[in-house]
């Protein structure tokens, strides 16, 4: 069968780049399930993607479907004959519908019923009938936020401008929004114009003639090979930051790289808010020197060529001249904000309407701070560097830097609190209290910083939970699930074996006496623990556990994170031991057995009638009473070691007596025993082979 290639381009106004490679993915992913869907054979398949297309080519598309031969129900075997044994009307109907006769009937049984079947040869439709439903994938793209223009329905994520689908060389007819396909392509903007494509191969070669660079990641690596050769000319170091590259690269068709300069003064501002000038408003890019110093210069990547690069350098440097004069500006007059005023200031401002002020918030992150600090066991010297370290956590909100630049919030605040003479523990604190901020962020380093990091990401998720605030689906505007990943990831990082319930009841309750929710009927107390342990699960997930077993520790207590994520880490070490399979055997043997036991009387061991049930009862006890005191591998081992008990009890013991009283006694044994291998976790959860 031959074979061509296949080619589809949306061209499109301008994309937020913070969309574009999520989109171009998007329809890679349809493209291919549509393939598979239409039963074609096909081969590699590129993806493009600039802030003007989305594109794939497909290679080696079959020029028809696979002719197939198709099994057809009909009637039952019952209704397809007639009393006399003859053909029914519902079988003669049957066979003549599929264009067969009475002779190609067989039965089939299905659920305990004979049917008849008839074998139908299904002819193999062309490829290029088929294409004209590619528009479906098309316009079936999702986007974060969306726009309609003109007269048109359909609602993108920009106005489609051109479309092009071509099949080998044939232009595969559809349209959307009012936009026909052809095989004419758009270039660069202001460098390139309209194109014919002559065949999908062409493409990358056409356009690129057009000034524009389909492939993200040739004008990636076209603006590496740029910056790098920079610092070579000019004895710098341009410090990639990922995130602003790969934003930089979804803003332009054809990278020039080029640099500008600013005043040598506005060094005197703090490296960070030079940094986030650059960065998060104009895009630019840094410079160092060899040692690490920032240096009066930037970089930025123009979409275009290299014509009149010194014109463009000015322009960039008259807007950001501008931006750093607001800077020093605003630093200077922070300069004149007392700590004490800053905090009055936060009573003003409102956090939520129905949780109340930051103020207000900074007072019950206080609370728990020092509650936290207790539970811990904290020296008096990090109590009350913690106790401060809260009081003054949120003053730099108030700060005109950080109303400008929001993303310096808890750096500003740092850098202000030195500067007022709090103790470099504190300031940190100031800025480590909102880490980890993502999953990649490793959490506060110090123990205050990381009990006031704690105390506001606990207080955060149950206020919000409090009044109704609870992310479903991909809506979590207050960044819940990530506050709640992150009290996972302090707590592991720490080794903080605090009990998460005795916090969890104490944050409830100060929540309570400032009648946060006060109408609410929402369970705080199980709805924050069945959030926090899908958390844990994707933690666990992340470091590599197997699926059985986190849901086996995850029916253990929560209530100490790092024990229970190192009894994850012990139980999927040991799954490829040797002894593993007989060890979750036996333990799973008498989870199973007192899974419905609800008795609650005590074992009476007056009452045991052979060695094996003294022997079991022997070891479990001796082990109950030490358990707790093992770390997690000694107490796996210890559970291990009653294997051979658990084994021999069994084999010589009838749990289900028909002495009530024996049956009761063996069945209370089961339970308690079972309890504490369920503390450590469900073994019966664990999959053995």
């Amino acid at each position: 069968m031959n074979k061509q290639n296949l080619l589809v381009e949306i061209g499109l106004e301008e994309m937020p780049a913070r969309v574009v490679e999520a989109a171009m993915e998007q329809l890679g992913e349809k493209a291919k399930k549509w393939m598979q869907e239409h039963q074609l054979e096909y081969g590699e398949v590129l993806l493009y993607s600039t802030p003007r297309r989305l594109a794939f080519i497909i290679k080696d598309v079959a020029e028809a479907q696979e002719d197939r031969v198709i099994e057809v129900k009909g009637p039952s075997k019952k209704v397809a004959k007639t009393e006399d044994g003859e053909w029914s009307k519902a079988a003669l109907g049957f066979t003549r519908g599929q264009g067969a006769t009475t002779d190609d009937i067989y039965y089939k049984e299905q659920y305990n019923v004979e049917y008849a079947f008839v074998k139908k040869e299904e002819k193999g439709q062309k490829t290029v009938r088929l294409l004209p439903s590619l528009q479906t994938i098309i316009s079936g793209l999702t986007f974060p936020v969306n726009m309609h223009w003109g007269n048109q329905d359909l609602r993108y994520i920009r106005p489609i401008k051109w479309l092009v689908c071509l099949y080998g060389e044939t232009i595969v007819p559809f349209s959307i929004a009012g936009v026909g396909t052809s095989n004419i392509s758009h270039g660069h903007r202001f460098l390139g114009g309209k194109v014919a494509l002559a065949e999908p191969l062409a493409y990358e070669k056409t356009l690129l003639s057009q000034y524009v660079l389909v492939r993200p990641e040739d004008r990636k690596q076209s603006i590496r090979e740029q910056l790098h050769k920079l610092e070579m000319e000019q004895d710098w170091l341009i410090p990639i930051d990922e995130a602003l590259l790969e934003e930089v690269n979804n803003l332009v068709e054809y990278p020039t790289a080029l640099y500008g300069s600013f005043d040598h003064s506005f060094l005197q501002l703090p490296e960070e808010v030079l940094i986030t000038s650059m960065k998060e408003h104009q895009r630019y890019f840094p410079v160092k020197n060899r040692e690490g110093q920032l240096l009066p210069y930037f970089v930025t990547v123009r979409n275009g060529d290299h014509r009149h690069l010194e014109k463009v350098a000015k322009g960039n440097e008259k807007v950001l001249r501008a931006r750093l004069a607001d800077a020093a500006f605003f630093f200077a007059e922070d300069q004149k904000l007392d700590i004490s005023t800053a905090l009055k200031k936060l009573g003003q401002v409102v956090y939520h309407e129905k949780i109340g002020t930051i103020a207000d918030k900074v007072e019950r992150i206080r609370r728990i701070t020092n509650m936290l600090t207790d539970l811990l066991g904290l020296s008096e010297q990090e109590k009350a560097a913690a106790d401060r370290a809260a009081e003054i956590c949120k003053f730099d909100l108030v700060t005109n830097m950080v109303n400008e630049f929001p993303e310096l919030q808890g750096w500003m605040g740092e850098q202000y609190a030195l500067q007022k003479g709090e103790s470099p523990e504190v300031a940190k604190a100031i800025k480590e209290h909102y880490q980890p901020r993502h999953a990649k962020e490793e959490a506060p380093a110090s123990n205050v910083s990381a009990v006031v990091a704690i105390a506001d990401k606990i207080d955060t998720i149950v206020s919000c939970f409090a009044v109704g605030i609870i992310p479903t689906g991909s809506q979590d505007p207050y960044a819940l699930r990530r506050q709640a990943a992150g009290i996972v990831q302090i707590l592991i990082a720490h080794k903080w074996d605090v009990s998460l319930l005795h916090l969890l009841d104490k944050t409830v309750q100060i929540i309570e006496e400032d009648k946060i929710g006060a109408d609410s009927d929402i369970d705080l107390r199980q709805t924050f623990l069945a959030f926090l342990k899908l958390r844990i699960k994707n933690t666990l997930q992340d470091i590599g556990i197997r699926y059985d077993i986190i849901e086996a520790v995850l029916k253990s207590s929560v209530d100490l994170v790092p024990k229970l994520v190192e009894r994850a880490l012990v139980l999927n070490k040991a799954k490829d031991s040797n002894e593993f399979k007989s060890t979750i055997e036996a333990l799973s043997r008498v989870m199973n057995i007192a899974k419905n036991v609800e008795t609650s009387q005590p074992i009476n061991p007056t009452l045991f009638d052979n060695e094996y049930e003294k022997e079991l009862y022997k070891q479990f006890t001796a082990l109950k009473g030490n358990l707790h005191e093992l770390d997690m591998k000694a107490a796996f081992q210890a559970l291990g070691a009653l294997k051979q008990a658990i084994e021999h009890y069994f084999d010589h013991t009838m749990v289900m007596s028909e002495d009530e009283s024996l049956k009761m006694n063996r069945l209370a044994q089961m339970k308690e025993l079972a309890d504490l291998i369920k503390n450590y976790a469900a073994m019966n959860d664990i999959i053995v082979k």
